[in-house]
């Protein structure tokens, strides 16, 4: 699920949800939801932020 894989991807560069969203520049709702999976259909737009700040391509997220 893509919230496994942000949280991973999150948690291996050491970053709290909170730093994530800033970096991301998305709300920290959204993270909050994304990661816990109350939200499982997030937007592209979300997606490619979320890819930059972690710094992997979007399809890390995604596959």
């Amino acid at each position: 699920m893509i919230s496994d894989r942000i949280k991973q991807h999150r948690k291996n560069r050491a970053l709290t949800q909170e730093q994530l969203s800033v970096r991301a520049k998305v709300t920290y709702a959204t993270l909050i939801k994304l990661e816990s999976g109350a939200n499982t259909n997030p937007t592209l737009k979300t997606i490619q932020k979320l890819s930059r700040a972690l710094n992997i391509p979007i399809t890390k997220l995604i596959s």
